[in-house]
């Protein structure tokens, strides 16, 4: 029963922390952000910080990760080639999930998040769809490649787009749009 409590209460202060750096992020860059005020934010103290992190950049670090991880299997759900519904029902569900998660990633995916985590986004991306975009092998200049390319970068610009404007459509809605681009023959 005790370690119960304790992983519950980690998790806890875990969230706390990740909230209370996405709040700080929202006002300042990281850079200017202290572990002190991060821990009078989050109503913790610096020992229970340290912790859990070694610094400010690897609780970042700690956000970006869980956020490519869900990506990661919401994109492969994606690409199991499901029909135009199954398309539509995963598609929604993953706009569900930026819904649900939104005050971390209008952060992440925004200018005062880290450009490093949104390079890592487009590759992983490319990476599900099979788009190699290694600056040292030959570049194929095949149309297929060329328009996966041009609808990721579409589809994150238009995620980024609607998260800064206070996700102003539904996720069934933002599902359907990003579909009929990206298929639009289909």
């Amino acid at each position: 029963m005790e370690e119960i409590k304790l992983d519950r209460k980690s998790r806890y202060t875990r969230m706390v922390l990740q909230d209370s750096l996405i709040k700080l992020m929202k006002e300042k860059p990281i850079s200017k952000i202290t572990i002190k005020e991060l821990c009078e934010k989050a109503d913790i103290n610096r020992s229970t910080f340290y912790s859990h992190y070694t610094d400010i950049y690897d609780l970042l670090h700690k956000i970006e990760t869980e956020t490519l991880s869900w990506a990661k299997e919401a994109i492969t759900n994606l690409m199991g080639k499901p029909t135009r519904q199954e398309a539509l029902k995963i598609l929604e569900g993953i706009f569900q999930n930026l819904i649900e998660n939104s005050n971390h990633l209008q952060v992440l995916m925004s200018e005062q998040g880290d450009i490093d985590f949104q390079k890592q986004v487009f590759t992983l991306i490319y990476e599900q769809i099979g788009v190699n975009l290694s600056a040292d092998e030959k570049r194929n200049d095949d149309a297929e490649e060329s328009y996966f390319i041009f609808v990721v970068n579409g589809s994150v610009g238009l995620i980024q787009h609607w998260l800064k404007n206070g996700l102003n459509k539904s996720a069934k809605d933002m599902a359907t749009i990003i579909y009929n681009l990206a298929f639009p023959i289909r």
